[in-house]
């Protein structure tokens, strides 16, 4: 893969791999057909994990543990030409072994059969009636028909893409694979009839089905209820991908900003203008943060313009006129539009051409887009900033997919404390607040109902804000403040797939490229050859053993005498040839790694090395490899090497790039156990100035001082709840009270976290309320404190994580406290205490600990 995989994406990847190959062994040994999906949130990366997926089919992944299956066919299929050629594209830039592997079937398509390790992409209008590709197909569809119902085959075409399927099936030496794209689509029979792809999917006349079915989708629930309706096909595990992980990943915005009108009225060319004004600052933030980050290439953002499905010709000039009239030095060549007639815009004496959606992204020169509903189906483009839409108030489903479309990040990573460019903005000329709110639903939480697409995008960690407020440094604060807020430790939160060997050696070669550490791989290489060779000497024994394994193949001689029984009549050893060998090797380069293996077998042979050196070289890493104590032994040297190497060098690494940081924040996330990171101070921020009643009625939120991010005048606005409230006021009451912060509860690099784990043994993180900072008797002081309730099932969980972060780091603070409301009274524990601790491991109930003498009345 030319891509790394998020960690949600490589454990989703895992998954449909286990699937796939329990669904191959089904079908080959039994006959079973079988189906299941990959549901994950728009935005998540579905492309890019399916072409790890096929990669993996048809080339082995030694990441996966996953051999190839040398009879593999992939049969890729949507309902949209355009589609199915983005991902074609996407998969092609994401998969450097599937680039000649990728063929599109046209309409000259001739194969009788599909060939083994292709993908083939195909879709629903190649299997209308009227395509060449389904000529003289209809015996096989329909037996009963008669001769005059049937169309003959074109001349040039000897067989239809029915009899290459009918081939490809019934060659055992073959697994056809279906992949459907946007799999929810398709799939709602019309009328009394199936569609083509339940048709391709079930067979018809005599086609047989398709093996094996995966569909990949951002709404499963429709292919899902209509596989059920289908006998004789087992449902295997569906794979869901977890949305908060693919918010906390920094590939999606993390805010929604919607503007509305505060009264009724004419009001489209009001928010127009602020729609144009919007992208404009959009963009002299980017120039300004490209400058910052001495990059070469800044992000062009852009405007879409929403109309409604028939806009008239004096609709669309005044909106061209009120464009151009708020950005006079905009060229007309810079509008275009993707309306589904596919062709250029001319009205009014303006020319708006006609862009394909998938080309729009890497178009710059294009700054307004002019769109109807959701343009299409698997469209994205990261750099879309801004929307104003026309649509009518009745009509929320299709503002929410488009704006599903638009909630990529530009440059694939958030943003280090900067709200504003982590965010989308959107105009509602025609909605009230009413409406709007069911906008803000279905952007947070995905679909609404079962009829709706899905295609929002919905994930826990996401905000939708009406016309908010931004929030800059509170400047009335010390520095001191803030170079304390630097200063403080926050930790990873672990992975459940994490490499340690491999982590080492990417870090090794991250820190090479950016020069924090001179020859960082060569030194990486021979720590760790060091380690295997004490190792390999630790554990002779073993190694031995595994030697033998490696150069010979044991087996018994089976005789049966007609008539008689099956005994056994002797066993045997064959000396395995150099292919043996070779393979053993790649058994310890999943256990190793490539690079490790390599790196030791250099190490093993000397300079002027013969054929036969090299040959025993393998043969000793292969049984290195076989022996667990070296492989887990090797793996916590790297992980502690790793620590070391991240914890040395944190200061050097300051002075790169975010782009480069975010590559050191993907390491330091592969860690297995919690590891001390930095906090980014916030730079720009945003927030509501007001709270909205559950009978729609509004009112401004409290507002407070001395908060690290505040408004023009000041203040920062938040609700509080009577436990946050009662915090609030006790820490800034008390003698030498300078400020405070509230933590933000989502994964960003502002935010403090604390991992611990939950009874299922997983990491999560806990995000404490507050971090409150004093004036001490040696500078400023910084006191945590975390109000929560003693009656929820991870309150013992996050007691003891955060019992083990004191232990470890407790020195950054004075004190660490966890605040919880019984029986009327709120109660306190002490972390910084050696004894609250102990009985936080030994204790599990955590509402008998506030009530115990280890807890004291918070005042």
């Amino acid at each position: 893969m030319r891509y790394t995989l998020k960690d949600y994406q490589a454990e989703a990847v895992g998954d449909v791999l286990r699937n796939l190959a329990q669904a191959k062994d089904m079908y080959h040994r039994y006959g079973s057909l079988s189906q299941f999906s990959l549901s994950a949130t728009t935005g998540a990366g579905k492309t890019v994990m399916a072409a790890a997926v096929i990669e993996a089919l048809v080339t082995g992944s030694d990441e996966f543990d996953f051999p190839a299956d040398p009879g593999a066919v992939i049969l890729w299929f949507s309902d949209d030409p355009s589609l199915n050629e983005q991902s074609r594209a996407r998969i092609q830039a994401a998969s450097s072994e599937l680039d000649w592997r990728l063929k599109l079937i046209t309409n000259d398509f001739r194969d009788t059969s599909f060939q083994p390790g292709h993908v083939y992409f195909l879709n629903t209008q190649k299997l209308s009636k009227s395509s060449n590709l389904v000529k003289g197909a209809g015996a096989k569809l329909d037996p009963t028909a008669t001769l005059d119902e049937l169309t003959p085959a074109p001349d040039e075409m000897q067989s239809n893409i029915y009899d290459t399927i009918i081939n490809t099936i019934e060659n055992k030496d073959l697994t056809l694979y279906l992949v459907l794209d946007e799999a929810h689509r398709g799939m709602k029979p019309q009328r009394d009839r199936a569609t083509i792809v339940q048709r391709l999917i079930n067979g018809q006349g005599v086609i047989p089905p398709i093996p094996i079915v995966f569909g990949i989708s951002a709404t499963v629930d429709r292919f899902e209820q209509a596989m059920k309706a289908v006998t004789g096909r087992s449902a295997l595990p569906s794979v869901q991908v977890d949305s908060a992980l693919v918010q906390a990943s920094g590939l999606l915005k993390d805010d929604i900003v919607l503007s509305i009108p505060a009264e009724t009225g004419a009001f489209e060319g009001v928010l127009l203008r602020r729609a144009v004004e919007k992208i404009r600052e959009a963009g002299r933030a980017w120039d300004e943060y490209t400058r910052e980050q001495e990059e070469a290439d800044s992000v062009v953002p852009l405007l879409v313009v929403q109309m409604a499905d028939k806009p008239s010709d004096d609709k669309l000039v005044s909106t061209i006129d009120a464009i151009l009239e708020a950005w006079p030095e905009l060229g007309n060549e810079a509008i275009a539009n993707v309306f589904g007639e596919h062709q250029d815009l001319k009205v009014g004496g303006y020319t708006v051409p006609y862009i394909e959606p998938q080309r729009v992204q890497d178009s710059k020169h294009i700054r307004v887009l002019i769109a109807k509903s959701a343009i299409s189906t698997g469209w994205d483009c990261p750099r879309a900033e801004v929307l104003v839409s026309f649509r009518p108030a009745s009509d929320p489903t299709n503002i929410t997919q488009l704006l599903g479309r638009m909630i990529r990040t530009p440059l694939a990573r958030r943003i280090p404390g900067n709200e504003v460019l982590n965010s989308v903005d959107c105009m509602l000329p025609y909605f009230d607040r009413d409406t709007a709110k069911r906008v803000a639903e279905m952007l947070m939480h995905g679909a609404t109902s079962k009829d709706d697409e899905g295609d929002s995008g919905g994930g826990e960690g996401r905000r939708v804000l009406f016309d908010p407020v931004l929030l800059h440094p509170n400047e009335e604060l010390p520095v001191e403040v803030w170079e304390k807020f630097e200063s403080l430790p926050t930790v990873t939160i672990p992975k459940h797939r994490s490499k340690p060997i491999k982590r080492f050696t990417a870090l090794a070669a991250a820190l090479t490229k950016d020069k924090v550490i001179d020859q960082a791989v060569r030194k990486s290489n021979d720590e760790l050859d060091r380690v295997v060779e004490s190792r390999a000497m630790q554990y002779k024994a073993q190694v031995d053993r595994a030697r033998e394994d490696v150069l010979t193949m044991s087996g018994e001689e089976l005789r049966a005498r007609l008539g008689g029984g099956l005994w056994v009549n002797s066993s045997f050893e064959l000396a395995a040839d150099p292919r043996a060998i070779m393979e053993a090797y790649k058994v310890a380069e999943r256990h190793l790694s490539p690079a490790l293996c390599s790196s030791y077998v250099d190490y093993l042979v000397p300079e002027d090395a013969i054929e036969d050196d090299l040959l025993e070289a393998y043969i000793e890493v292969a049984a290195i490899g076989l022996v667990p104590d070296i492989v887990a032994s090797v793996e916590a040297e790297a992980d502690r090497l790793a620590r070391t190497w991240l914890t040395d060098t944190r200061v050097d690494r300051k002075n790169l790039s975010d782009e480069k940081q975010a590559e050191y924040d993907r390491l330091e996330g592969m860690s297995t156990e919690p590891e001390r990171i930095n906090l980014v101070s916030p730079k720009t921020g945003q927030t509501e100035m007001k709270i909205r009643q559950a009978d729609g009625s509004e009112t401004d939120l409290p507002s407070y001082r001395n908060h690290l991010m505040v408004t023009d005048s000041g203040e920062f606005p938040v609700e509080l709840n009577g436990w946050e409230q009662r915090v609030l006021a006790v820490e800034s009451g008390r003698s030498g009270y300078v400020g405070w912060w509230r933590n933000p509860d989502r994964a960003v690099k502002e935010s403090l976290a604390i991992a611990y784990k939950d009874p299922s043994r997983n990491w999560k993180s806990l995000r404490p309320d507050f971090v409150f900072f004093g004036q001490g008797q040696n500078g400023i002081v910084v006191d945590l404190v975390d109000p929560h309730g003693h009656h929820l099932s991870d309150a013992m969980p996050k007691l003891r994580g955060l019992a083990d972060f004191v232990e470890e780091w407790g020195d950054a603070f004075r004190r660490v406290e966890s605040v919880a409301e019984t029986n009327g009274v709120y109660r306190v524990l002490d972390l910084k205490r050696d004894q609250v601790r102990q009985a936080i491991r030994e204790h599990h109930d955590a509402k008998a600990l506030y009530e115990s003498d280890l807890a004291g009345d918070y005042r």
